[in-house]
């Protein structure tokens, strides 16, 4: 029961966190691509430098988003092994010993 307190307030915590993170992803892009305007209207920027530009950034983002994704996953194994919860292969592995 504890466990799946533990569990379930992880998750949530989780979820928050990433949650968190694409909000202030989303709010950057857009104050960048505001600003990016601003300065094609001025003309001290071509279209199509700005346009290079946000697709750099946005592969940027997908890569970092990727590397954080993997770090998390690492992150969350060593904790549920430091806890010495069962992982889902353990419980397969069970189940299959009980037949």
């Amino acid at each position: 029961m504890y466990n799946s307190y533990i569990n379930i307030k992880g998750e949530d915590m989780l979820k928050e966190l990433i949650f968190t993170g694409l909000g202030g992803a989303l709010v950057f892009k857009e104050k960048i691509e505001e600003e990016l305007k601003k300065l094609e209207e001025k003309g001290k920027i071509d279209t199509k430098d700005m346009k290079s530009f946000l697709e750099s950034l946005e592969q940027k983002g997908k890569d970092s988003d990727a590397k954080f994704k993997e770090e998390l996953k690492s992150t969350m194994k060593e904790i549920i092994d430091d806890l010495g919860l069962a992982t889902k292969a353990d419980l397969e592995k069970l189940k299959e010993d009980l037949k």
